[in-house]
Order: C-alpha cells, then structure tokens, then sequence
C-alpha cells in the first residue's frame, strides 16, 4: 500500500473489474540479488549481496515466495553476513501459503501477485470479503489462514539462529511464562541461563558467543574456517594461523577460540560441557525435530538448540575417525570416547540407521581420573574410615565389586581404587571403552597394562580372550571395567582362578549386593557358588544437594557363602548422608577382615592396619594432598 492509500483502493476496484493488470507498469519492483537453490525440500537463500533478513525486506520476501511458487519446501535456510537462519515447517508454511496464491494467479494479477509476494500480511487484506475467483484462490492456497491473526512477521516468524560454519541453530524466543531460575557464565564466553517452565522441563538456554561478534568478525571466522578447509593454512595452531591468515593482523583470541570449537573441537558440545554441572548431553534422532537435552546435577533439561542434519553426520565422522571405529548401516551402534578442546573426557554412544531414525548421540563425562581415595575423603564422598577400609583391603587382594546406578560414580571409584594396588603389582584392565585412569597410574609408576575388548569385526578381541591374554600377561591384579554380559563370566573365572592371589576388580550396574547378586546369577548366569568367590561389594549414589548433585559410598558389604547359599552383611552403611561402621569388624564378626590376616597375623592386627591407613587417609585429605603424584609418593614404602 502506499503512503496514503490511495493506490490500494484503486487497484483493487481495478482487480475486481478484471483490469488489474493495467497497472502493472507503475509497480515494477524486482526482487533481491538473492541465490536460490532447493537442497531436497529446504530452501537454501544465499543473502551475501542482500539482507536476507525476511522480517524487515521486502525485496528478500519476495525472492523467496516467486521460489516457493514453483516449487514446495519444508524449511527455509538464510545465509547472510556469516549467520545463518533457519525458517522450520510452520514458519515455512506461511510464505509457502503466499506462494501458492501467487502460483493459482497466475497471470490474473500481476500487481497482487507482487504485493502478495511482498508483503503478504498487508497485501491479503481484504481478500477474504471478495467473492470473486482471486477471493476462492485466497482461501484455497491458505492465504487467509497463514496470515489470520498475524499482524507483523516478527508473529510470523521465528528463525533459529546459527554461524554459519557451524552445524547448530539456537532458539532466540523464549515462552512469556518462563522464569528465570539461574545464569551460569562459561569459560567459553558464552551464557547459559535456566528457566523453570510449568508443565515442561527446565529450560537450558545457551546465548553462545558465536553470535556475540561483529559482521565483519563472524566473516573473519567462516574465511579461516575456508583457509583450513581448503588446505590453504595445515598443521599445528592451524585455527590461530588461518585467523592470521585471512585478517593479516595479529591473532585474536577469541577468534582463535571460536574458530578452533568448530574445526578442531566439538563445536557446541564444547559450551554445554564448560558448564562442570552438565555431566550428560542427548542428541536425539531425527535431529531437525528434537533440541538438544543436557543433564545438570542430575536434572534433565531441554536446550535451545538444535542439531543440523549436517552437523549429526560430521559428528558421526569424528566419532569414527577419532575412535577408530565402524558406524554405519553396517554396524550401526558404537561406544568411544573422546576428550574435548577443555581436556573434560567424555563417553559416546551413537546409533544411526537402520535401528534409529537417524543419527543420536548420547554424550557423558568420563569418570574424573584425577581422584584419589584421599581425594574423596576430601570432597566428603567417604568418610576416612570408609577410605581406610577399602586401601587396606585392596592392597590386600579383595575380590571386589563395585555398585551403583547410571552416573553414580562407579567408574570414578573403580580408578581411585587402583592407586591402592601397590606399586610392584602388575594391573591389567580389560575394557571394552577406555575410561579407567590407565595413564595417570603409570604417570606415577604403576605397571598397568591396557587391554581393549570387543565383540564386533576389527582388531578386537573377546572377554574370554582377554582374560587369557591378561592371565598370561604376568601375574598380578585384574580389573574388568564395565560388567554387562561376557564379562561376568571373565570376571567369575578370573575370581575362580584367584588371579594368582592378586585383586580382582570390576564395575557392576545395581543398588546394594542382594540386586548385584540377582543380576550376576539370574541375569548373567553365573553360578551362585562362583558369585562366592566375591568378597566386597562397594554401593556408590547420587544425590542431591542444596548446591547440585554429589556422590557418596552408602555401602561396603562382605559377601558370604556356604555353597549355594549366599547372604551378605554390611561392614559400612548409611547414616544420615554418610556411610558409617557398623561395628561388625569391631566385633570381631567380619569372616573377610579375618581372611585378609596374613600367616603371622591375627584379626586384631588387621584392625590395627585398618586403623592406620584411616589415619594416613585423614591426614592426606586434610592437608591437601590428594593428587595421585603426592599420594602415590605417600605409598612409597608400601609393597
């Protein structure tokens, strides 16, 4: 419409009459300098000589809507000054609408056609009190419907947002009933606020910092990610050389950072994970039609952002080539690992086609291989004599299970277990994914030796091999890492055989020995006598705190066995948040202390061990020192 109206009403008299088109001449506006091309059914706009902004350009709405005449899409993608916006189904399906009518007028029209294409909330008005052919046409393409109730694009539309390089989009709006619960600043640069939501999750909403910078910053970004693409700058600092490359100024950092996330890094992955509250993040398949959900201190939560298509297959491809492992139709599951730009370890699962629509990850952090038995007396996830306790037993060859549900902290405890094994023992871990702490042990002088199993097609090999090959290894401690299937059985054989007298250690899914006990003979079929040969089974929880989430040890139990008939006795047990004596071992009623008494030992001098090592255990975590160096140098006269 024009500024005063006056060309509107005339028009449309003119249109009734089927003259419309007279005025045609006075009205020639083309459209943008827009690309256009269809990629499947999006739409992908290339906006480098124009806005592309569809809210605030005509000229850009109406490029799109003459596209969308000829041919449907389902999703929209707007590239512009190094962002990207991404108009999903609905959003879609308004100016799809638009296109529609301009395809049925055909050449009616020529003048509406163009305003329609335009601006097709201001130019629909009025359609729906026609009675002619263009008013059926209006309705028939769902004009009247898209635009009813719609007074401005910002109600029309609501595009996510991503750089360009980047295989993301984030989610700008957020629901008018959502309150603001937290703001969390990231090392990353960028800000993740949580909003509590009735009826719905938690809201964990990223503003990365991607989107912070300048055009000419963000343009600074997608040029060195094309200078590393295009082999133009390789080798080592390559994201810090490519900026320098592309900018001929000095490095900047942030651009170093950022472009670095996207080349070198796991791109969003790396600002979800420098939140230390977020231990899980879930991308779920089809990705286009799930956001991201994280866990934070326990808590599910959606996010904001969405992975491309694009961005689950490169993820996929980073999986394989970092792990060195098959992921395809093929072999469409896979385990691994992976450390990100911030050295945070994490555990990834992944399934594509055919058992999943798609591609979906599960990412998790890796157990914390900085974490000592002093350490955890230090972070109040044992108590010292809980501490002092299970060194006194390990280093002594206990047979021992260790408990939990997901995320507990099994892993975690499985390998601060392991500096307790004294340092002229030989360790062998027998893992299907590495997670144990395997370096940091021989970083301080444990003889560990790495053993990788597997039950697909590759240079893996079986359980039951491994623990062949472990036993012929050298004599010394076994531990098998995650107990799921086979591995039951090469732990049970490895308990039977007494590892030659040497500690054997595993991680069990299960809450308390009765439920280990019940999965391992019911589950895994081992015999009930061979789950004998287990002589502690250590419980780990989650929970919740007033400041997050911890984990705490809430029980050691002893195992007993007389034949077939198994029964179990706690040795340490809750109170209140954490595990106490239950003074079974002072009683002197503990069948496993007993065992642990070497041939000039009695029970009481057991005790006095355990009691020393309590000691030592308070004294290390008081001071501070609970690194593995400084508690491995502690150790030094223990054989």
């Amino acid at each position: 419409m024009s500024s005063d109206g006056t060309e509107r009403t005339v028009h449309e008299y003119l249109s009734q009459i089927g003259l419309g088109g007279l005025l045609g001449g006075e009205r020639t506006t083309e459209p943008c300098d827009c690309d256009l091309e269809f990629d499947d059914r999006t739409l992908v706009v290339d906006a480098g000589a124009c806005s592309g902004d569809l809210v605030e350009s005509a000229d850009c709405r109406q490029s799109v809507v003459e596209t969308l005449a000829e041919r449907e899409a389902t999703s929209i993608v707007v590239h512009s000054n190094g962002l990207k916006h991404r108009y999903d189904e609905s959003d879609t399906a308004f100016l799809g609408a638009a296109g529609r009518f301009v395809e049925l007028l055909g050449n009616r029209d020529e003048v509406l056609a163009r305003d329609v294409a335009r601006d097709p909330i201001d130019a629909a008005a009025g359609l729906e009190t026609r009675v002619d052919a263009i008013g059926d046409i209006a309705l028939e393409s769902g004009l009247l419907d898209a635009v009813g109730g719609v007074e401005d694009y910002t109600d029309a539309f609501s595009p996510r947002v991503g750089l360009q390089i980047a295989y993301y989009y984030v989610e700008r709006s957020i629901d008018g009933v959502a309150r603001l619960a937290d703001v969390r600043e990231l090392e990353t640069g960028s800000t993740a606020r949580i909003y509590e939501r009735d009826d719905q999750l938690p809201l964990y909403e990223l503003d990365i910092v991607d989107l912070t910078l300048s055009a000419d910053e963000r343009q600074l970004v997608v040029d060195g990610y094309e200078a590393i693409a295009e082999g133009w700058v390789e080798g080592d600092r390559a994201p810090s050389r490519a900026i320098q490359y592309v900018s001929d100024e000095p490095v900047d950092p942030t651009l170093t950072a950022l472009l670095e996330k996207h080349t070198d890094g796991y791109g969003i992955l790396e600002d979800l994970f420098a939140d230390s509250a977020v231990t899980d993040v879930y991308v779920t398949s089809p990705v286009t039609a799930n956001p991201l959900r994280v866990e934070l201190d326990g808590r599910a939560m959606e996010t904001n952002v969405h992975l491309t298509e694009a961005g689950a297959k490169a993820l996929a491809s980073r999986v394989r080539r970092t792990s060195g492992r098959a992921f395809s139709r093929a072999k469409p599951t896979i385990d691994a690992t992976a450390s990100l730009a911030n050295g945070r370890g994490l555990r990834i699962a992944g399934v594509t086609d055919p058992v999943a629509d798609g591609i979906g990850f599960a990412f998790r952090e890796q157990s914390d291989d900085r974490f000592t038995l002093p350490g955890l007396v230090a972070n109040g996830t044992m108590p010292p004599e809980v501490a002092g306790f299970l060194s006194t037993a390990i280093e002594r060859n206990a047979a021992t299970l260790i408990a939990g549900t997901r995320g507990s902290g099994k892993t975690t405890l499985l390998g601060t277990l392991l500096y307790e094994v004294t340092p002229d023992t030989r360790t062998v871990v027998i893992e299907d994914t590495p997670e144990l702490p395997v370096g940091p042990l021989q970083s301080v002088g444990r003889d560990t030796q790495a053993l990788r199993t597997g039950t697909g097609d590759g240079p893996e090999i079986s359980p039951a091999d491994a623990l062949r090959t472990a036993l012929r290894l050298g004599d010394g401690a076994l531990v098998v890492g995650e107990i799921r299937g086979a591995e039951a059985r090469v732990l049970y054989e490895a308990m039977r055989v007494g590892a030659n007298a040497n500690a054997v250690l595993g991680t069990i899914h299960g809450d308390g020995a009765a439920e280990v006990y019940e999965r391992v003979v019911s589950d895994l079929d081992v015999e009930p006598s061979s789950f004998s040969a287990t002589d502690l089974v250590v419980t780990v929880q989650a929970y919740r705190t007033p400041d997050g989430r911890s984990r705490r040890v809430a029980r050691v139990e002893e195992v007993l066995g007389d034949g077939d008939e198994i029964w179990f006795e706690s040795l340490y047990e809750l109170d209140g948040t954490r595990a106490t004596p239950t003074g079974r071992i002072d009683r002197g009623e503990s069948r496993f202390v007993n065992a642990m008494a070497g041939p000039t030992e009695e029970y009481a001098d057991v005790r006095r061990a355990i009691a020393d090592r309590t000691d030592l255990m308070t004294t290390l975590a008081a001071d501070g020192r609970v690194s593995p160096a400084e508690v491995a140098s502690a150790y030094t006269d223990r054989r």
